[in-house]
């Protein structure tokens, strides 16, 4: 009895893999086993990029935030433990969106975290 070698599946495998390698340059759009290791090396960057970018998009949202808060008199660390006083639980995107986009809801905001800390003597 002759082997069966499942050469349908097989093909629309690899079919499939070179698909996905499309817009690749050279051989890792064109050849199964040169866009097999195209695509592992895509999967795996693109699971860091995911991570970074969220990692990225904290830095980005703190740097806005220390920028607004200093123009009006406070530190972000000071921001963030006033808040954290005030019992305010707004997030570092939210706080970086107000410090952008509405002045005037940061400034209140600001004045509230100042309420909340210490006097210094």
């Amino acid at each position: 009895m002759p082997r069966a070698t499942n050469a349908g599946a097989s093909k629309r495998r690899r079919q499939r893999v070179v698909k996905a390698s499309k817009g690749y340059r050279g051989n890792r759009s064109k050849l199964y086993r040169y866009a097999a290791d195209a695509q592992d090396k895509a999967r795996t960057w693109s699971y860091i990029g995911r991570k970074l970018k969220k990692r990225t998009f904290r830095y980005l949202w703190t740097t806005r935030i220390n920028i607004a808060s200093r123009s009006l008199g406070l530190t972000y660390s000071r921001l963030i433990e006033g808040l954290r006083k005030a019992g305010v639980g707004l997030d570092r995107k939210i706080l970086a969106h107000l410090a952008e986009h509405d002045a005037k809801a940061f400034e209140k905001l600001v004045e509230q975290a100042k309420g909340a800390l210490p006097k210094a003597a």
